[in-house]
């Protein structure tokens, strides 16, 4: 059962005129009067009436921070306690950085752990490599794993050859620049995707042999993973495909920490042969037209900015979770939401779309067809 089919709680009751009614009832009963309208004991007794909902109210939010449906905040990292689970922190971008020497030196050329190189956009935000590395004697380059040196997202999206101004000087090294897009940087662990985690945590209690305790343990990789796929193509082998918010397509640099994270051998049965991949892109483009009530001529402006935004809505939908199937049906219902009278949708038609896979939007041709009576 997953969370949403709960039933709602309430510890209590909230309705002031239950409250009211039954202490003017209890009132009546002991004092042998009866309590008219405007009478100023009843004035009085409302009033406390309205204390006491109000310490009710404050009573069944107190006592649903006991259940995960309704946790937030540092009440929901206590329930995760329980399972072992503790809230993602926040984690740095990652790329590869390739150092270029002046010329090939007899000698190696050192490059510490710690070598800082920064973005030509905004030069304070660094990007450190992780290990020491070294360029072989006779040799120009050398490839090296860095992270962003502040966490969250912020690092991420830089493309191949922005990170290029180099911050820590090394003798013959002429230049510094990047050649995978930094990514995998995750702001601390919403509420939503915490308690979903939370909620799962059982599901890794056993080895990683189940889908969902893979599941489990690649979105516990990096915050940023809003999605997995895992599928089983042969006997014994386990292909792990991960989606980032907003539909993003991971990196490599991503990929490693979650192949790192499921083929832990505490995790990963002896017997399983773990791949992790990026998911495959199933590209679609949007036409369509759309016309609006002559009843509401002067909404015309809002309504077409309301259609843009569900236009919007509707690409960030479709490319949210792996392997949802690309609906025209949803589209429309989005416009007609937003105010159109009528709409004729050419692209994209029905697409089905596989679990490993992505829906992603192309190009994006909305036309206005004006005012209709139809």
């Amino acid at each position: 059962m997953t969370l949403i089919d709960l039933p709602e709680m309430e510890y209590v009751s909230e309705d002031v005129t239950t409250s009211l009614n039954h202490m003017i009832t209890t009132y009546e009963a002991a004092s042998g009067r009866v309590l008219y309208p405007g009478d100023p004991v009843r004035l009085f007794l409302l009033s406390i009436a309205a204390i006491i909902v109000q310490q009710r109210t404050l009573i069944n939010l107190t006592a649903k921070q006991n259940l995960l449906k309704y946790a937030a905040g540092p009440m929901l990292d206590h329930l995760g306690a329980f399972t072992e689970t503790p809230r993602l922190p926040a984690a740095p971008s990652a790329t590869t950085l390739r150092f270029t020497l002046s010329a090939p030196q007899l000698s190696a050329v050192s490059i510490p752990a710690g070598t800082r190189v920064s973005t030509e956009s905004d030069p304070k935000r660094y990007f450190a490599t992780v290990a020491f590395v070294q360029v072989a004697p006779g040799q120009l380059t050398v490839d090296a794993l860095a992270l962003c040196t502040e966490a969250g997202a912020l690092g991420n999206g830089y493309g191949v050859g922005q990170i290029n101004q180099i911050v820590d000087p090394i003798p013959f090294l002429a230049t510094a620049s990047n050649v995978t897009v930094s990514a995998g940087g995750a702001d601390t662990e919403d509420d939503e995707a915490y308690r979903e985690r939370v909620h799962t945590a059982p599901e890794s209690f056993s080895v990683a042999g189940p889908s969902g305790a893979y599941r489990h343990w690649a979105k516990s990789a990096s915050a940023s993973i809003s999605d997995v796929a895992v599928f089983s193509p042969s006997a014994c082998k386990v292909v792990v495909v991960p989606l980032l918010e907003n539909g993003e397509i991971p990196g490599q640099s991503l990929l490693n920490l979650v192949d790192e994270a499921v083929n832990d051998r505490t995790r990963r049965p002896l017997t399983d042969q773990v791949t992790v991949q990026a998911p495959s892109a199933v590209t679609y483009n949007i036409v369509l037209h759309y016309w609006i009530s002559k009843d509401r001529t002067s909404e015309v402006a809002a309504i077409q900015a309301a259609v843009t935004q569900a236009i919007t809505g509707f690409v960030l939908w479709q490319k949210s979770r792996l392997g949802r199937n690309i609906n025209p049906s949803e589209l429309i219902r989005r416009i007609m939401d937003a105010g159109a009278h009528r709409v004729n949708v050419t692209g994209p038609v029905y697409t089905e779309v596989e679990p490993d896979e992505v829906a992603i939007a192309g190009t994006i041709t909305p036309t206005y067809g004006g005012l209709t009576d139809d």
